[in-house]
């Protein structure tokens, strides 16, 4: 197996994982490793942009998400709590 087979089972997995994972919110993730699944979705856009390949927005999104963002925004997120929202709020501000 090449290393980019290699970095592609790797990527498969992880969105395989974050989507069984529906119970962690993206602000979660966001105040614990400084990146969410809309993250993932940019990078994975800007890497193809890189290739010289077109995807939109939402097109990354539902291939991070396994469904469109709105339908996973519906079924899954919550509101997010004050204290989710002061310490993404403390972790952004240096960036």
């Amino acid at each position: 197996m090449t290393e980019t087979e290699l970095q592609a089972a790797v990527f498969r997995r992880l969105r395989d994982h974050l989507r069984d994972r529906t119970d962690v919110q993206n602000i979660d993730m966001m105040n614990l490793a400084g990146f969410c699944r809309n993250c993932l979705s940019r990078w994975y856009q800007e890497a193809a942009a890189e290739a010289g390949e077109e995807i939109s927005k939402d097109a990354a999104r539902e291939i991070v998400y396994g469904m469109p963002y709105d339908e996973w925004r519906a079924k899954y997120q919550t509101e997010a709590t004050a204290e989710q929202k002061a310490a993404f709020a403390e972790a952004s501000k240096d960036h």
